[in-house]
């Protein structure tokens, strides 16, 4: 009954069915049964489509402790947990949880995909992005330069996602002031969406855009470097 609510989108009774499914579930079942976890999850997809994500967020945890529990480390429906609460926790960037809920559910992608499947990508992608937010520019490299190994073997080589991937790289040595770098490959990926995107697309714009941003900052670089030459040259000589 509670699904039928949730289908029709009527949230408020979707609860209440699958709260008394999980009270009943309770009573007669072990504590670490799997249906429980299947009841904490529903609740907490009701709680997500009712914008309420913290509440979302701490029944998707007991689902999880219950599946970590009952069910072997490699199990699908623990990486189903996993990137729920990786989801979830998009909406609460700071939480230690977003990080431990990406890297659980890339193990165990690894476990069950080909070392090349479009999958890991973007969870490796998502793990970098994590770490972009955060400003952890060492530990974003690995990630993305994987997101590219992938997309190199598994895409055609002016697709736009491996545009992309090589934009974000681009912006990592940008906000590291590494800017011939930067340079280097937001050309790469500039050169890609050449090939495979109209010329009115605004991918295109912002790549140029991007390009032109580190092209001045150099510039700049320049100016300062030669200033500062000259000021010591002038020191000197007196």
């Amino acid at each position: 009954i509670g699904l039928v609510y949730w289908g029709m989108g009527d949230y408020p009774n979707a609860l209440v069915f699958y709260e008394k499914a999980l009270l009943i579930g309770k009573e007669s079942l072990p504590s670490n049964h799997p249906d429980l976890a299947m009841y904490y999850n529903n609740i907490g997809s009701v709680y997500y489509n009712m914008g309420d994500y913290s509440k979302a967020l701490e029944y998707n945890e007991k689902a999880l402790i219950i599946r970590q529990q009952s069910l072997s480390a490699n199990h699908p429906d623990l990486a189903i947990s996993y990137n729920n609460i990786r989801f979830l926790t998009t909406f609460f960037r700071h939480d230690p949880h977003f990080s431990r809920g990406n890297e659980k559910a890339l193990e165990i992608q690894q476990q069950h995909l080909p070392p090349n499947h479009p999958d890991l990508a973007a969870s490796y992608a998502n793990i970098g992005n994590l770490y972009y937010n955060m400003g952890d520019y060492s530990k974003i490299f690995p990630y993305y330069e994987k997101v590219v190994a992938i997309q190199q073997q598994s895409l055609p080589p002016n697709h736009p996602h491996l545009a992309m991937s090589y934009s974000n790289i681009g912006s990592v040595y940008k906000d590291m002031h590494d800017y011939s770098k930067a340079l280097e490959y937001y050309r790469k990926a500039f050169s890609i969406q050449q090939q495979s995107l109209p010329p009115n697309h605004p991918h295109l714009a912002l790549t140029y855009k991007f390009i032109d941003t580190v092209c001045y900052s150099m510039i700049n670089y320049a100016k300062l470097f030669m200033n500062v030459l000259h000021k010591l040259e002038k020191s000197h000589g007196h």
